[in-house]
């Protein structure tokens, strides 16, 4: 990505889709080039916790809501100490931001991180194109960068792909840190970073949980030097099909029947820990709205989701794993894809959403308590 910051609002941009699709519209956030997978997001607000979701490094961003940046940006609201994704895409930026808490605009703060953007755009035609064609390589160029179409074309389609991309590391701690109970403390839980989003660890931590958040390249050694109650896999971005270390590290936890729990990168994880396969979807779940079924109690959540892949795993019937019996215990009624696992026989679980709320609703809230329960009937 080559960045600079002049006049970008009224600077000329063009996006080119690897199929040769492009639009035109205006530079919104820094000038220059970038590349990423082109996805959309179906939220209307919470786009600050998107921006710097971890799980959306070397990803471009379309918003299917037609109005953004009208809150601005804080500086309590953002999932990490940066923003991630490789590109943003809107049809209509706020021109002046409001909110009391506030402190900069949305494209003051794009511009700053470097982010290439793009507005005044036709997103509703560039979603409905994802949808029919599947999420694609992309380009944003702007400024200096702008080329004719064939050239632009030409470096989109030597881009790198997300499928057989590993990502995790890039994005995960290097160094371990705790994130202290809050209170009492109950338990501690090794959370294997993999891209986790900063409300996560506080959601645990609200739970009397003292948390110790290690690298993605984190052993089974790593994971056991903190005495654990259990152990925790989060989400992150790349394909589950190369990352070989967590699904080993997630075994010896099954191994040892120590209480499990993970979201999105860590249900597939899970997934491939128990030997079902993972496959990219044609354009992904994103978004704060999508509906879930618990097929446990049979309740309908609204949840926030933010994945281009899945668990190949039998809906209606119990597979037998080499951990014992396992079941699909949630499932998106969207589209019928694999959103949460659970063994019969030990205590460890997963759902592919995000139930942190951060950004989106509460619906899933209930899980972390769900955890906390496992570990002290584990204790008991």
């Amino acid at each position: 990505m080559t960045t600079s910051t002049r006049g970008a609002a009224k600077t000329p941009a063009v996006l080119v889709l690897e199929d040769g699709r492009t639009f035109r519209g205006r530079a919104y956030g820094a000038v220059g080039e970038t590349f990423g997978e082109a996805v959309f997001s179906t939220g209307m607000t919470g786009y600050q916790e998107t921006l710097t979701d971890p799980s959306y490094h070397r990803q471009v961003v379309v918003m299917t809501a037609p109005h953004v940046g009208n809150t601005g940006v804080n500086d309590e609201d953002p999932e990490s100490a940066r923003i991630w994704v490789s590109g943003y895409v809107v049809r209509d930026p706020a021109r002046v931001p409001s909110n009391w808490r506030a402190k900069r605009s949305l494209d003051e703060e794009l511009e700053r991180q470097g982010v290439v953007g793009i507005s005044g755009i036709d997103t509703r035609a560039l979603t409905r194109h994802l949808r029919e064609r599947g999420a694609m390589r992309v380009g944003i160029f702007s400024g200096d960068a702008v080329a004719a179409d064939a050239e632009l074309l030409a470096k989109v389609q030597q881009s790198p792909q997300m499928k057989g991309a590993n990502l995790s590391a890039e994005v995960a701690t290097k160094e371990t840190y705790v994130v202290p109970a809050i209170g009492t403390k109950r338990f501690t839980v090794a959370a294997v970073d993999l891209g986790i989003k900063g409300m996560t660890p506080q959601r645990m931590a609200e739970r009397g949980i003292e948390v110790h958040v290690l690298p993605a390249t984190a052993t089974a050694e790593d994971v056991y030097a903190v005495n654990p109650d259990g152990v925790f896999f989060s989400n992150g971005p790349g394909d589950p099909a190369t990352a070989d270390g967590p699904v080993a590290v997630m075994q010896e936890v099954l191994k040892r029947r120590t209480p499990l729990f993970g979201i999105c990168f860590g249900n597939q994880i899970l997934g491939r820990a128990l030997g079902f396969g993972t496959y990219k979807l044609k354009y992904g779940h994103r978004g704060i709205n999508q509906p879930v079924q618990d097929r446990t109690t049979g309740k309908v959540e609204v949840t926030a989701h933010n994945h281009g892949f899945a668990v190949d795993a039998p809906l209606d019937q119990v597979s037998d794993t080499p951990y014992g019996r396992a079941e699909v215990s949630h499932v998106c009624l969207n589209d019928q894809v694999v959103e949460g696992l659970q063994l019969l026989d030990q205590p460890a679980f997963s759902v592919q959403y995000h139930p942190e709320a951060a950004a989106g609703p509460h619906d899933a809230a209930y899980l972390f308590d769900r955890f906390t329960t496992l570990m002290e009937g584990q204790r008991a």
